[in-house]
């Protein structure tokens, strides 16, 4: 007789050997050990050791004949108090599991913001990330990625790292069209920072000391929140992913590699005439192609051909390499309206941008 899976007679704490035995025996008045080996394809002895399981369970009783028989009990009844005392055990368990989740949740509060805490307010995770920059001993690590933002708005207002802090910066190359990452980039490196490029990262993050790390609580909705983690086990995890991306990642040094453009194209740049210096003068501020027009009582295809015609003297691709590039070369002159950097005091600290909420 076969009536179910070998691994069904689980349920009621059988073991795959008594389930088969059983299966077998209840479909015989009486049967010796032998004939029920046979019966199951088992050893004797493997029957024989089952049958005694069978019998403590009250589900097998031996017969007075000789040789030694065995029959089964009625099942309805003793296959019936296994279910009942398994039904009782899984109660009181689940009665035990009530208790364990109910301390579990009482702990959870204090416990998951010991560990990682979710920031969603703009001006608490710029607090917050000043807090762990100005704090640091050590070392930020930082992989950048766009969209950037800073902690007011201002790139001047960059939180930064103390003197002596080591930085290295992993940059995503699609990064660099806006001012923003490269004046970071830049003034990072300046002053003794790493920096290497990437056409991928996978995520942005920002690890403090080896202590504290901040990233997106979504990396493809960056804008949703922050993550700020301080689960030992977590954060060398996150260290261990900015290694690797490290490892994999460009070395690069911004500073000396504009030099040398600057240089190179000094020899050979040819220069622009007056209306694309007024033209460029105002676009380093920042105005749009419309009010540059406005203000130049020109058309808005003049204003973006003087700026293509620029773009192709200085072997820029962006608007603000144009910019920075015709500051090198001097067309926009001290006159105009890009402000001059101003002096500041040694030690320079080191500016990182605050990762998006």
């Amino acid at each position: 007789m076969d009536v179910t899976s070998d691994s069904s007679w689980a349920g009621i704490g059988l073991g795959v050997l008594e389930g088969r035995v059983l299966e077998q025996l209840v479909g015989l008045p009486a049967a010796s050990a032998r004939a029920l080996s046979e019966a199951a394809g088992v050893s004797v002895a493997q029957t024989e050791q089952a049958l005694r399981r069978l019998e403590e369970r009250a589900l097998a009783v031996r017969t007075g004949d000789r040789p030694e028989r065995w029959v089964a009990s009625p099942p309805r009844v003793s296959v019936g108090t296994l279910l009942a005392r398994r039904r009782s055990e899984l109660a009181r368990a689940e009665e035990l599991a009530e208790q364990i989740y109910a301390a579990y949740d009482a702990a959870s509060g204090p416990r998951s913001a010991h560990l990682v805490e979710l920031l969603t307010d703009e001006s608490e995770v710029a607090a917050r990330y000043t807090g762990l920059l100005r704090d640091s001993t050590l070392e930020v690590l930082h992989l950048a990625k766009p969209p950037y933002v800073t902690a007011h708005g201002d790139p001047g207002d960059e939180p930064a790292v103390g003197a002596g802090v080591s930085l290295r910066s992993v940059y995503e190359t699609g990064g660099f069209s806006d001012a923003l990452s490269l004046e970071t980039a830049l003034r990072g490196t300046a002053d003794g920072g790493e920096l290497r490029l990437a056409s991928h990262l996978p995520t942005k993050l920002v690890v403090v000391d080896r202590r504290a790390a901040l990233l997106p609580a979504r990396v493809d909705h960056p804008l949703t929140g922050t993550l700020i983690v301080h689960s030992p086990a977590l954060v060398a995890a996150l260290v261990s992913l900015f290694e690797m991306v490290w490892d994999q990642a460009m070395p690069a040094s911004l500073g000396t590699r504009l030099e040398r453009q600057a240089a190179e194209r000094s020899t050979r740049v040819t220069p622009v005439d007056t209306r694309t210096r007024e033209v460029l003068r105002l676009m380093a501020t920042g105005m749009k192609d419309d009010t540059i027009a406005r203000v130049l009582g020109i058309s808005r295809r003049t204003v973006q051909k003087h700026v293509s015609a620029a773009g192709s003297a200085l072997g820029a691709r962006t608007r603000f390499q144009i910019a920075l590039l015709a500051t090198e070369q001097g067309w926009l002159g001290r006159g105009s309206a890009v402000p001059e950097p101003e002096p500041v005091a040694e030690p320079v600290p080191v500016p990182v941008p605050v990762p998006s909420e």
